[in-house]
């Protein structure tokens, strides 16, 4: 069946795209896929991010440090990703938040730079693109003290419990579904919360080349925007709801978000 397909997230800046980047987009677009987001996250990705959006129809992109890179992060990092903010394919501020998982940077930086990433965006009016792991609760304390409810922001790979569920929709936020939401025991209280997700706020993404989808991952270690269609179908299945109306919501959301690609 055709659908219009928007991938909401992914870093098809990764190195593991530089042989067959045309491919994987003409992969992309043969499944339906008309827009993708390339995420930035540090200085050199957004930089790449930003060209690759600039020169490719359909890609968009955005800026930001990643929680892992909080320590090597500065102002003078910031003042490079406003400069690259000012290509009009720059159309969010992320990926920013915390992760205390493998704690990769201190949690002293990554607040910091979190709040300041947060500022960056407001000035910029750029909407946002949270990552939130493992940080107990201490991301949505930082966010509800720093957040104007009129902004726009999602929370990226949305993985989390009922009650966070619930905080993000009270911030006014989109949720970002991956593949985690096909594979069976992972996913399984993911998929038991897509129904209380509203449709005006469903996004649907791969974070290629991360978190390939089943069946895909069976024959993929690397996952591509393509398979955001799996992604769909696992969702409208689960959700009940008609896959060709599902992806035109989640095209006018992601739209609603992000603008026009």
């Amino acid at each position: 069946m055709p659908l219009r397909l928007f991938d909401s997230h992914c870093h098809l800046d990764d190195r593991s795209f530089n042989k067959d980047l045309e491919a994987t987009l003409d992969r992309a677009r043969q499944a339906g896929v008309g827009a993708m987001m390339v995420v930035g996250i540090d200085g050199p990705s957004s930089r790449k991010a930003a060209a690759l959006a600039g020169q490719n129809s359909g890609l968009i992109a955005s800026v930001g440090v990643h929680p892992h890179d909080a320590q090597s992060c500065s102002e003078e990092t910031l003042d490079e990703l406003g400069a690259i903010a000012s290509n009009p394919a720059v159309r969010a501020w992320g990926e920013v938040g915390l992760d205390f998982n493998r704690m990769y940077s201190p949690q002293k930086d990554q607040e910091h730079w979190f709040m300041r990433q947060l500022e960056w965006g407001a000035q910029l009016n750029l909407p946002m693109i949270f990552h939130e792991r493992d940080s107990q609760g201490r991301f949505l304390e930082l966010l509800k003290d720093h957040w104007n409810p009129q902004r726009k922001g999602v929370i990226h790979c949305f993985s989390g419990s009922p009650s966070e569920l619930k905080a993000y929709l009270d911030l006014g936020l989109y949720v970002g579904i991956t593949g985690i939401v096909t594979l069976k025991s992972r996913g399984q209280a993911l998929r038991r919360m897509v129904p209380d997700i509203p449709q005006e706020r469903l996004l649907v993404e791969t974070d290629a080349p991360y978190l390939t989808p089943t069946p895909e991952r069976n024959k993929h270690r690397r996952n591509e925007p393509a398979f955001v269609r799996t992604v769909l179908l696992k969702l409208a299945q689960v959700s009940g709801r008609d896959p060709e109306t599902l992806a035109d919501i989640t095209w006018n959301n992601a739209c609603r978000l992000f603008g026009e690609p």
